[in-house]
């Protein structure tokens, strides 16, 4: 049996905390080993849109998270943004990919530019150096100059940019199936395998399928 891939996740402190925690169970779901790490920015937005306290500890984060997701022993794992100990803040144990899920306009820049201050920097930081996906979901708008020109720097170093701008071909009913839609176009980037709806063409594709042929 091979091992799990293992997926660096960071929240930051922009709105859009539901595709965040979203993403965290879908990746566990698909039995993902996860690195979690989030600001102190993060914290306050998370209770602010979902009403959840993100504990200070990590220690306490982990066992809350996991009891909350039904993680396996061992799949998530939270590190403080701070912890310079943590595996992905080197390229000797990097992940295998990891996403920035909301990723404010600041993190995005100082990332843009080099900066490795804190653990969710230097993962990135990481990601870069050692050619591995790395997917960055800013929500913002309207978007300056200073934005983009950051964005198109990640996007010419490697990194992926996925805006929160969900599809509406799939007639969304629910405010969860739109924050589905962006969920799965992370999980395509990095890998990882999802039933998170329809895909473009499948409807038309199943309904030209031959009947079968009873034997």
């Amino acid at each position: 049996m091979s091992a799990p891939r293992t997926i660096m996740l960071a929240f930051t402190g922009a709105s859009g905390m539901a595709y965040g925690l979203r993403l965290l169970e879908c990746l566990l779901e698909a039995d993902c080993r996860v690195w979690l790490a989030y600001s102190t920015a993060a914290q306050i937005v998370a209770k602010q849109e979902c009403d959840l306290v993100l504990p200070a500890q990590p220690r306490e984060a982990t066992r809350s998270l996991a009891a909350r997701y039904g993680a396996r022993e061992g799949r998530l794992t939270i590190f403080g943004n701070d912890d310079w100990n943590a595996p992905a803040a080197s390229g000797s144990n990097p992940a295998d990919a990891m996403a920035i899920c909301p990723c404010t306009m600041g993190a995005l820049g100082a990332i843009a530019g080099g900066l490795a201050d804190n653990l969710i920097e230097r993962a990135a930081d990481v990601m870069l150096k050692e050619r591995r996906p790395l997917v960055l979901v800013p929500r913002e708008t309207p978007l300056s100059t200073l934005h983009l020109e950051n964005m198109l720097k990640l996007a010419r170093a490697g990194a992926t940019i996925v805006p929160p701008a969900p599809g509406f071909y799939a007639r969304p009913q629910s405010i969860g199936d739109l924050v589905d839609f962006v969920v799965a176009r992370v999980l395509d980037q990095i890998g990882v395998p999802h039933r998170l709806g329809p895909r473009w063409g499948e409807r038309r594709a199943a309904d030209n399928l031959p009947e079968s042929r009873s034997t």
